[in-house]
């Protein structure tokens, strides 16, 4: 049984790589292609020349090449991988030569993060990313939060990591394409912390599970109806993970997941909250579920008790 969590990556036979975008995997890996050989593709690595796929042209790919892996997400079958990365092992191979992660390295550990629960994933992972590329940096379990807080004092310094700039929000607000304000939008994001600016570059501070923290894959519903909910957030230790999880007090839901990163750490405990998305039936309980597709029409989540205080209510 091959041991391998969200925001791993994973290599086949045929060298593509794929984004692992679950903790359990009943029936092969559950992932994502992003990136394949193509010799007319702009990315390089162990003298091959790659292509980076987004979500959609993922399934088309995967519609012509193995249509038998694909499900809600494409599953591959453990005989095929030849090679599991771990974003943990790659930030030893990269803080020296990479600046920009060297910078959030220090910053980390610094505040006593250790170099055990932090890790970097995306195109830097197995070493495809280019000049323009981003970095999505991993940290586990309940030392993300511990680090969020230390990238956010870093921003108040004199340090190389910066807060991001209006044309860049505007830049994240245009690619997300929320269901939400612009306004909104910033709000929330401003207080979540999870993103920032180190030399120029733009990253994400991205939670993943501990392995301590897995324990039961994620039930399968029916999905129902569209319905509009106000709830009380009665605990949200999971909110910045994929998907989002928020446990609250409402008469017929039980539970809210978000799959679509703008509502990731959308609200704190305690919180009222407004949310509009599919209702999924579980047999026993029902969720609601935000975020059915890559940018989803109709469905939204926000923080009525966030923005009464900040007077946008």
């Amino acid at each position: 049984m091959i041991r391998t969590r969200l925001r791993d990556f994973v290599r086949t036979d045929e060298d593509c790589f794929f984004s692992v975008v679950d903790y359990f995997h009943p029936d092969g890996i559950r992932g994502i292609l992003r990136y394949a050989p193509d010799e007319e593709g702009n990315r390089f690595a162990n003298g091959m020349k790659y292509r980076k796929y987004d979500f959609a042209d993922s399934f088309d790919y995967m519609r012509k090449h193995h249509p038998d892996w694909i499900a809600d997400v494409h599953i591959i079958p453990q005989e095929r991988i030849s090679e599991i990365l771990s974003p943990v092992d790659r930030v030893p191979e990269v803080v020296d030569s990479d600046e920009q992660i060297k910078t959030i390295v220090t910053v980390l550990s610094d505040a006593g993060i250790p170099m055990s629960k932090q890790g970097v994933t995306g195109s830097i992972l197995p070493g495809l990313q280019n000049d323009m590329s981003d970095i999505d940096f991993v940290i586990y379990g309940p030392d993300w939060f511990k680090a969020r807080d230390a990238i956010n004092r870093a921003k108040l310094s004199s340090s190389l990591i910066e807060a991001i700039d209006e044309n860049m929000w505007q830049r994240i607000y245009r690619k997300r394409s929320p269901e939400i304000s612009y306004d909104e939008f910033l709000l929330h994001e401003l207080r979540k912390g999870n993103r920032g600016m180190v030399n120029g570059t733009y990253f994400d501070l991205l939670f993943t599970r501990d392995w301590d923290q897995i324990h039961q894959p994620l039930e399968r519903g029916t999905d129902t109806k569209h319905i509009q909910i106000k709830a009380t957030v009665t605990d949200a230790t999971f909110a910045f993970d994929n998907p989002a999880l928020y446990k609250i007090d409402h008469e017929e839901i039980d539970h809210i997941l978000s799959y679509t990163h703008t509502y990731s750490g959308q609200a704190l405990t305690g919180e009222r909250i407004e949310a509009r998305g599919v209702v999924e039936e579980l047999g026993h309980k029902k969720r609601l579920v935000v975020g059915t597709s890559r940018e989803p029409r109709g469905e939204w989540m926000r923080s009525l008790t966030l923005l009464e205080k900040e007077g946008l209510l």
